[in-house]
């Protein structure tokens, strides 16, 4: 049985202001309008001719967010496995518990293949085929990781060196891996010939994998068998939802698999890809997805060049006009602009590090916060007051909950919407109707119609942080959340 494993996590700092930590790379919608994440979905549904088994490990507060991309990619028939971890802790603890839930499903001899949700491969026949390929070396025993012909001496991805060629397929035996070069070590590899840019996708045998992790981590192994035992899965609507032990996983490890297993094992052989293949490590990535005007200026969105180019924008409502400039890198959203010089693409990820190390809101959240039930849209705020847009999905509702320093007024804009207001049962709310709920007021906003609920909030206070809420009841477990 083949299991795609598909690994979530990541912030993609040299994506900001795009990617952030509350809604990272996975989720950030290509040029052509489908996120990173769901083309990852597609690509795993593919490997199957019926129905199959897609596992996800990704961060809880990702839960919501990463099951409304696997629903909009139209993947019903295959049953969705997530695997929840409290924190992050690199791939090797994310890899071990993985394999472990796919042996109490489906046994030791489901074959997984490993993907990382933010990498982009367009030539889907190709990838199939490398797959076919990688499961049959793993049906003998073997470790395999996908390699990239190198196309440049590239220094932002580590490489792997080939030794024995083991078919007539291209498979060899791996002499090391090496980490991220400088450019004239780059450029000898390029001309060797004998070394891949390590991708970060692998095949192997639940017992394979068990066994080596034995052999060469059998701590990490220990730790992640009591993690997984530890952990609950629920299924509901053919979808499996197991949430990691928060005690135990934070006794694992913040290790890589390749410094936790491939550099350690002899057993591990790789494969050329024949397919196409990025990770979208930066905005020039994405701008190599949008075709070039006659200066090589690029755009999302709507930009205006004059006297221009070599310019990429990127644009999420505004008009962006270029003047007398090149080589830049432009990437407006709703509250901040990134302008970057294109050779300076790499170094994005100090701004976010700069942000972060100052608490700034914009390394979390965007304008638009995702939540289980919808979203909300932050449209202006000001000493005691802030205006939200709030989308509530059909059949959805918020948590039963209650605000100590707020007043809020809603006005519904589409929609019905059903509305508990401080233990004096339930009324409907009708478009271009409104309800105030005074702070202290134990209230909750239901959407029971079948098209999306939309409401203009107002709110009102001496302090009006997400944090001041107060849950007592909650469809989605958030009980002891505070957003």
């Amino acid at each position: 049985m083949l299991i795609p494993v598909i690994l979530s996590g990541g912030a993609g700092t040299r994506l900001w202001p795009v990617s952030r930590e509350g809604h990272p790379k996975p989720f950030m919608l290509l040029p052509d309008g489908q996120s990173l994440l769901g083309k990852t979905y597609r690509r795993a549904a593919g490997l199957f001719d019926g129905r199959g088994d897609i596992v996800t490990v990704t961060n809880r507060e990702y839960y919501f967010q990463s099951r409304d991309h696997y629903q909009s990619a139209h993947l019903e028939r295959h049953r969705g496995h997530f695997v929840l971890e409290p924190t992050g802790r690199n791939t090797a603890p994310a890899i071990a518990t993985a394999t472990l839930a796919v042996q109490a499903q489906h046994g030791d001899d489901a074959i997984l293949v490993v993907m990382p949700a933010d990498h982009l491969i367009r030539d889907e026949a190709a990838f199939q085929a490398s797959v076919a390929h990688a499961v049959e070396l793993a049906k003998n025993g073997h470790l395999v990781t996908f390699g990239v012909l190198p196309s440049a001496p590239e220094t932002g991805f580590g490489y792997i060196e080939r030794g024995q060629p083991l078919d007539t397929k291209g498979a060899a035996k791996v002499l090391r891996f090496v980490e991220k070069p400088d450019l004239p070590t780059a450029t000898q590899y390029l001309e060797s010939g004998r070394f891949l840019w390590n991708s970060g996708m692998f095949c192997f045998s639940v017992k394979t994998l068990l066994a080596e992790l034995q052999t060469h981590a059998p701590e990490l192994l220990e730790q992640a068998r009591a993690c997984v035992a530890a952990s609950t899965a629920v299924e509901t609507s053919g979808c499996v939802q197991q949430e990691l032990s928060a005690t135990h996983f934070a006794e694992m490890p913040d290790i890589s698999i390749d410094y936790a297993l491939m550099e350690r094992s002899a057993n591990v052989v790789v494969i050329p890809a024949t397919f196409d293949w990025s990770d979208i490590g930066s905005w020039s990535a994405v701008a190599d997805l949008v075709p070039a005007d006659a200066q090589n200026n690029r755009a999302t969105g709507e930009a205006l060049f004059i006297d221009s180019q070599h310019n990429f924008v990127q644009s999420e409502g505004r008009l962006v006009a270029a003047l007398g400039v090149e080589n830049l890198i432009i990437i407006d959203t709703a509250d901040a602009v990134l302008v970057a010089h294109a050779d300076r693409a790499q170094d994005v990820r100090r701004v976010a590090r700069q942000l972060k190390d100052k608490e700034h809101e914009a390394y979390r959240l965007h304008r638009t916060v995702s939540r289980p039930w919808g979203s909300y849209t932050v449209l202006e705020e000001g000493p005691r007051f802030k205006i939200k847009r709030i989308v509530v999905k059909p059949g959805a509702s918020l948590s039963l909950q209650m605000h100590h320093h707020r007043n809020e007024h809603w006005v519904v804009v589409e929609g019905m919407a059903k509305v508990t207001n401080n233990g004096s049962g339930s009324h409907l709310v009708a478009k271009n109707e409104s309800t105030f709920i005074p702070a202290g007021h134990k209230h909750r906003l239901e959407n029971p119609g079948v098209i999306d609920l939309v409401i203009i909030e107002v709110q009102s206070g001496e302090y009006l942080g997400e944090d001041d809420i107060v849950r007592f009841e909650d469809h989605y477990g958030r009980v002891d959340a505070c957003c």
